[in-house]
């Protein structure tokens, strides 16, 4: 015989002809957690394949790398150096000229002569020979006139260097430097005629002697910069079997001459 019972308010289910079956009901609230953490699942797999198609990988890499950085105490690099002309130390005033006449330091390293900043004689350039190289530059516009070597160790030069010399224009400035020897067969001539220039080394130049010089024609130097330098090829003080240390000439300027144009040196 069916009954039609109802439940009151009060009434519990189960005594009410509607038994409740819990095991299906948690069943039912487990499958629906799983459906859906897999289809979460999926979902951030496919969102995972979409970026890594569309970003590039080399900004994948910086951003992982970002994220391991992430806590690592910042590292402060000073700022390299600014190089300098004719690889000065410090900047030379403006409205002067810087300049470097490098002489010596061993057989295999050539002379140098750089004025605002250009190799006028190097090995780079290819002008630099056995002897006494000469550079003449217009003082006035700091552009280079002539460039020249002249052995003094094979063949007679001392006279060509000499006509060189005197018929540099006024208002040049000439920058002189040896390599190797630039003595034996340096005539009196020729001597003279760098001694008229302001030269007192000139008479005590030696074989191999490292020498620098440098001179106005038509103008005078400031008094408190270095105009010459020279050492002597001695076995006692020679560093280089049997070659004469480096030497270059050096001594900033601030002394005022024609043009309002100051010498700044290395």
């Amino acid at each position: 015989m069916l009954t039609n019972s109802v439940c009151s308010p009060t009434e519990d289910l189960k005594w009410c002809g509607m038994p409740v079956h819990q095991d299906s009901i948690s069943r039912s609230q487990n499958l629906a957690k799983l459906s859906g953490l897999l289809l979460a699942s999926v979902c951030a797999w496919y969102l995972g394949y979409l970026f890594a198609d569309i970003i590039p990988e080399d900004s994948m890499s910086s951003a992982i790398e970002n994220i391991q950085r992430i806590g690592e105490k910042p590292v402060l690099k000073a700022p390299p150096p600014k190089r300098q002309k004719c690889d000065h130390w410090s900047p030379c005033s403006p409205g002067s000229y810087a300049y470097r006449v490098l002489s010596g330091g061993g057989k295999e390293k050539l002379a140098k002569i750089c004025f605002e900043d250009e190799l006028l004689i190097s090995e780079q350039k290819g002008n630099v020979g056995r002897g006494i190289n000469i550079a003449i530059v217009n003082y006035k516009t700091g552009k280079v006139i002539s460039t020249e070597f002249f052995d003094m160790w094979e063949g007679d030069f001392s006279g060509p260097m000499t006509t060189f010399i005197k018929n540099a224009p006024q208002g040049s400035l000439l920058l002189m430097v040896t390599h190797d020897d630039g003595s034996s067969r340096l005539k009196d001539g020729a001597k003279k005629a760098i001694a008229e220039l302001g030269s007192k080394e000139i008479w005590n130049l030696k074989f191999r002697s490292s020498w620098a010089f440098i001179a106005a024609k038509g103008f005078n130097l400031p008094d408190n910069i270095q105009k010459e330098k020279i050492n002597h090829s001695e076995n006692i003080k020679n560093r280089y079997n049997g070659w004469p240390a480096e030497i270059q000439i050096e001594g900033p300027s601030d002394g005022e001459i024609s043009e309002q144009l100051d010498i700044c040196a290395a």
